[in-house]
């Protein structure tokens, strides 16, 4: 006998219209107001506006026709969500060229802080990973690069050739969530935005960023506010041998020392930690060279730390393999920056479903799993339940191999 299948239960409305609604009402329009984005492009209201461009994220779209045919083809569903529109393909075109993106920036953060409120745990996070052990606040800094059309964007210009924007990112270790974000052109170094990104990191909590990112000026000034920061050493580091310490039990520990900078003159930290461990890439065993300036850690637990850091590589790899952070809807700046807003507003509030819901497999069937029933009347919570509960315990965020998306290193 053929089994039955439960279907998820009827809903009064759409899948949009749910995902919509975990936006607080008025908050669109009076950021819109506050910005200065509600007397730019009249043609298309502002909450119209937001919801344009999460349907854009939410279904990949590649193109202003794509976008706008499929809007209009359901005016009907799309009118239930708030009043809002289908907009045309000049008047999306030119709110993204002129509505400014503080607005979806400050939009962003305030949907961010609004779930926080609602649900204290899912901002919160919870102890992952090799820093289990650790009870501070870990910070994890890095950049992520998109490349760009160099013919149309010339604002983007990176290489002869090339043209990309960046964006750098403050994530939170326990939550996997933004604490900061810079959306910008490729061309400056990292370490010009490392001051910054890090402002906002309160003593006794912990940084950790790639090598990219050192100044040792910032590192001395970090180190005076309280702050723990652990990062790579640069090849070219010149430096004087203070103290070696003892010995680690580990195998893998090769050296433990504590160094300070040759010049004298250059504004760096008075001491730091160095050491050196034998660490496992792709299979095989390579050394590396960590500095911090904790010197009461075990050697372990500063190699054990920087490991951590590949969490955000696995976090730009998994918004750039299921958002739509390829093809971009407008070529200036203005537009670039509001489709990277969107596009961490939507990945936020998956997640947040993701874990109301209790998902317990990857994001991107998550995200599959949603765009599929996008116009469908279905109680989403229900559908989250049945299908999240297929089975097995899955991570939320994938394996990095797993992550891999071509094109995006």
């Amino acid at each position: 006998m053929k089994k039955q299948q439960i279907k998820p239960t009827r809903s009064k409305f759409n899948v949009l219209r749910q995902i919509c609604n975990l936006i607080p009402q008025h908050t669109v329009s009076k950021i819109a107001r506050s910005t200065g984005a509600a007397d730019k492009s009249r043609a298309i209201t502002p909450w119209s506006h937001v919801v344009s461009q999460a349907y854009a994220q939410l279904t990949h779209s590649i193109s202003l026709n794509d976008v706008c045919d499929a809007l209009q083809l359901h005016s009907g569903p799309l009118a239930s969500i708030r009043g809002a529109s289908a907009p045309s393909r000049n008047g999306f075109s030119n709110a993204n060229r002129e509505r400014p993106a503080a607005m979806a920036e400050e939009l962003f953060w305030a949907v961010l802080a609004h779930l926080g409120e609602q649900s204290p745990g899912f901002v919160a996070g919870k102890h992952r990973g090799a820093a289990f052990r650790f009870r501070l606040p870990i910070h994890v800094v890095d950049t992520t690069v998109m490349e760009l059309v160099a013919n149309c964007m010339d604002w983007a210009k990176h290489r002869r050739r090339k043209a990309a924007a960046k964006t750098h990112m403050r994530l939170n270790l326990q939550s996997l969530l933004p604490n900061f974000v810079i959306v910008d052109t490729a061309g400056e170094h990292d370490n010009k935005r490392a001051r910054e990104l890090c402002a906002g990191v309160r003593s006794g909590e912990i940084v950790l960023f790639d090598k990219g990112y050192v100044d040792f000026g910032h590192l001395k000034d970090l180190a005076e506010r309280g702050v723990f920061w652990v990062t790579r050493a640069k090849d070219n580091m010149a430096y004087e041998l203070v103290q070696r310490m003892p010995q680690s039990k580990d195998p893998k520990i090769l050296r433990d020392e504590v160094i300070m900078l040759s010049n004298p003159k250059k504004p760096a930290p008075e001491f730091m930690r160095r050491t050196v461990a034998l660490v496992k890439i792709d299979g095989e065993e390579r050394e590396m060279v960590f500095l911090t300036n904790n010197l009461q850690w075990s050697p372990r637990s500063v190699a054990d730390l920087y490991r951590c850091r590949w969490q955000i590589e696995v976090f730009f790899k998994q918004i750039k393999q299921t958002l739509q952070l390829a093809d971009f809807l407008g070529h200036n700046a203005n537009a670039v920056r509001w489709q990277v807003w969107i596009a961490l507003l939507v990945y936020v509030l998956l997640r947040y479903l993701s874990y109301v819901s209790k998902w317990a497999h990857s994001f991107t069937r998550l995200f599959t799993i949603v765009r599929a029933v996008l116009w469908s009347k279905i109680e989403l919570w229900d559908l989250l339940g049945r299908y999240g509960t297929a089975g097995g315990s899955f991570r939320n965020l994938a394996q990095p191999e797993q992550a891999y998306f071509p094109g995006f290193l």
